[in-house]
């Protein structure tokens, strides 16, 4: 682990998982993390089988075998413990309303980038604007030239977040999250 600077603070890194064997804390975090972006009318069990489906070690060791996909994560110093996550597709859109507003090709998405609670507000480089600074460079790296993601309506703090990195919002889109419809923004960046 990286020794804490004069602050005290251990500086935050961020990789490209290369190793499944990094899937069961990518998981860890993402069961954590996910119900921190719900809206607060979700209902737990619904929140817990989207967890328990979707964000399970085996799916993040898909994804990171899979090479239209890069899973990253930002890390307490050189191999210190998972702060967060980010999910980028190098894949084009399938929603209609996404397909929609996102015409550009190639393109990828930020499909999923949660950082624990207790480091959304943390000294020097924020665990979420590394993990951002990252996708953009991968997505720019595999040579899209738009990169979008979705976000809950009612998430204000993620829309400010995501309006900083410079996205724009583009249009809605529908989440099914067990029998709830939820409504989303699709925010956009040109690379």
């Amino acid at each position: 682990m990286s020794d804490p600077d004069s602050t005290g603070v251990t500086e935050v890194t961020v990789e490209v998982v290369t190793d499944p064997a990094a899937a069961a804390g990518v998981a860890e975090v993402a069961a954590l993390t996910f119900p921190l972006a719900c809206p607060p009318h979700a209902a737990p069990a619904d929140i817990d089988d989207f967890v328990a489906t979707n964000l399970r070690e085996s799916n993040f060791r898909a994804h990171i075998a899979d090479p239209r996909a890069d899973v990253l994560v930002a890390r307490d110093g050189v191999g210190g413990p998972i702060l967060g996550y980010a999910l980028l597709m190098h894949t084009e859109p399938t929603h209609p309303d996404v397909c929609a507003v996102v015409t550009e090709r190639p393109v990828s998405e930020v499909s999923k980038m949660y950082v624990l609670r207790d480091h959304h507000s943390r000294q020097g480089a924020t665990p979420s604007h590394l993990l951002m600074g990252a996708a953009l460079e991968r997505a720019r790296a595999h040579g899209s030239s738009l990169i979008w993601l979705g976000v809950n309506q009612l998430n204000a703090r993620a829309q400010r977040f995501y309006t900083k990195m410079g996205f724009e919002r583009a249009g809605v889109k529908t989440f099914t999250l067990g029998d709830s419809i939820e409504h989303d923004y699709v925010f956009t960046q040109r690379l």
